[in-house]
């Protein structure tokens, strides 16, 4: 059985879904965007502060599952330009120091316009 993880330390869901589910030992989130969760907003402009802001969301929802970005084992990343790949990597390399699998792919839109959305699976 599956439980529903929720912190207000991370944006609330902008649609019918969770920040994210465990099922046995393992944590699943859902895509983070770089929504500041006390205002509710995007607020950051370059790929470097809406990354930096997606790993903070991140770690909020694994932390509230009893994880951490310390425990991913795999992400799946979402840019809306591969020009902004190097940018990307290296504020991802800060907080996935134990370089979980990871898949990355360019899309040509992301929701509210965001250049990034990233998602974990995560072991608890």
């Amino acid at each position: 059985m599956s439980n529903v993880i929720h912190t207000d330390n991370a944006p609330a869901a902008i649609g019918p879904y969770s920040q994210a589910l465990t099922l046995g030992n393992l944590v699943f989130t859902s895509g983070q965007i770089p929504i500041v969760p006390a205002s509710g907003q995007v607020e950051a402009t370059t790929i470097t502060e809406q990354t930096e802001q997606v790993c903070k969301n991140l770690s909020a929802v694994l932390e509230a599952a009893g994880s951490s970005l310390e425990k991913a084992i795999k992400t799946t990343c979402f840019l809306s330009d591969m020009a902004d790949f190097a940018a990307f990597n290296e504020v991802y390399a800060k907080y996935f120091v134990n370089k979980p699998a990871r898949s990355c792919v360019a899309v040509k839109t992301l929701p509210k316009n965001v250049l990034v959305e990233v998602e974990v699976i995560a072991e608890i």
